[in-house]
């Protein structure tokens, strides 16, 4: 598992070195980088995507005579990303792949703690039905992985974040199925407002799955539910 803490931080970073200004991220663009993570996207090639769209617009600029519109969205670099990652399969066919150590970070006392403290979370929020059977099982089996861990340290960080991944579908499932028609209309109509203006350079699989991401986010941050991966865990 290749860069739990640098990911983020380092596309953040790039995309706001090469807009010129720190411009927070949004819902949306943060939904857009899960989707990349999920697809196993090199963080490489996500990096060389931003430099490559804002390559093109610095260009641009310079033959305009006017002004030119300035970039306010992580979407609009999502073209340019795909375009990487594709020059990046290009170039490594024939290679061996090689394997990557796992960032430092992630001693069994933290992560312990990390799934102590979500367990935590989890169980003092307010749930309807069936969210709140569901919620109680995850924060249960996640008090379990933290003992396990401390008794007999995991040999895979993978293989934990498998297990935390499917927990957290389970518990998005249920929060879905408890949620108010009205509420996940509302937020759909947010998501298709904020992404109209990207649509033309993503694909449409990766419009759908922005989209979820968008969706589940909010439900998840609407409840003060934490995400599960072992990706958002603080490194302060």
């Amino acid at each position: 598992m290749q860069n739990y803490f640098n990911y983020f931080t380092e596309i953040e970073e790039r995309f706001q070195q090469r807009r010129g200004s720190l411009l927070m991220l949004s819902t949306l663009d943060w939904a857009l980088i899960e989707t990349w993570r999920e697809a196993g996207v090199p963080l490489e090639a996500v990096l060389r995507g931003i430099d490559n769209a804002f390559d093109k617009h610095d260009a641009k600029a310079l033959r305009s005579s006017g002004r030119t519109r300035k970039v306010n969205g992580l979407a609009w670099c999502a073209q340019s990303v795909m375009e990487a990652v594709e020059q990046a399969m290009d170039a490594s066919i024939g290679t061996a792949p090689t394997k990557e150590n796992v960032d430092s970070g992630f001693e069994t006392e933290r992560v312990a703690k990390y799934l102590e403290e979500n367990a935590a979370a989890i169980e003092a929020a307010t749930l309807h039905a069936p969210a709140d059977a569901t919620a109680s099982d995850v924060a249960t089996r996640l008090r379990s992985l933290a003992l396990g861990l401390r008794t007999e340290p995991v040999h895979s960080l993978e293989e934990l974040d498998r297990t935390l991944s499917v927990l957290e579908e389970k518990m998005l499932a249920a929060l879905m199925t408890a949620a108010p028609e009205e509420e996940l209309t509302t937020l759909r109509e947010q998501a298709a407002r904020e992404l109209a203006p990207y649509r033309g350079k993503m694909q449409a699989v990766q419009i759908k799955q922005v989209q979820q991401q968008f969706l589940q986010k909010r439900i998840l941050e609407a409840r003060k539910l934490p995400r599960l991966s072992l990706f958002y865990m603080s490194h302060e």
